[in-house]
């Protein structure tokens, strides 16, 4: 039978795990046989680098930390290694560094995640993975956004040098009184 302060410590692991799960938007539970100490090494820098936190758990304590962060459906992937990658800022970063690490590397696997508290298929935690990052979303929302100002200012800057507004109505009207001459008029309804 454990000591007392064994069991303390357990219980403060619990706690600090259900406490980390409660708090964080996303979560990937991962089995990590087979990793050598310098591939770990750079998935860990990886994951840190990305603000994602990373640590290998018992799963007998990570199961009791689910139960109490209501995530009782992670349970079932609770076996052999383990090792839970949260974020409490970017939702796709774990998913996207843990999945892109298991394809180059065939004994690493994920095997679970959750999203905003609920547990979500391996479909999903793909979808997630092929997200860009949150930097490069984001200059893709402000390039759009910039795009019709800068069409407006090439378009402001073409008046200008064409002389300006004046200048580009009077050839606008030169380049349209040609026109109107080659037109042909329009004949005249036939009399019955």
């Amino acid at each position: 039978m454990p000591s007392q302060s064994v069991l303390e410590q357990k219980k403060a692991i619990v706690a600090e795990l259900s406490e980390r799960l409660k708090s964080s938007i996303t979560g990937v539970v991962v089995s990590y046989k087979g990793i050598n100490t310098e591939d770990d090494t750079k998935l860990r820098k990886e994951l840190r680098e990305n603000n994602v936190k990373y640590t290998v758990v018992k799963n007998t304590l990570l199961s009791r930390a689910c139960d109490e962060a209501g995530l009782e459906d992670l349970k079932p992937v609770l076996e052999g290694t383990t090792a839970l990658a949260t974020s409490d800022s970017e939702y796709a970063a774990a998913a996207r560094i843990l999945c892109k690490y298991a394809k180059d590397h065939e004994n690493f696997q994920v095997k679970s995640g959750y999203l905003d508290g609920a547990v979500i298929d391996m479909d999903t935690i793909i979808s997630l993975s092929k997200l860009p990052t949150r930097e490069v979303l984001l200059a893709n929302v402000l390039g759009a956004f910039q795009a019709p100002i800068a069409a407006f200012a090439r378009a402001v800057q073409g008046i200008v040098d064409e002389g300006g507004v004046e200048a580009c109505l009077n050839k606008v009207a030169a380049e349209a009184a040609p026109a109107a001459e080659e037109a042909p008029a329009e004949e005249a309804p036939a009399a019955e």
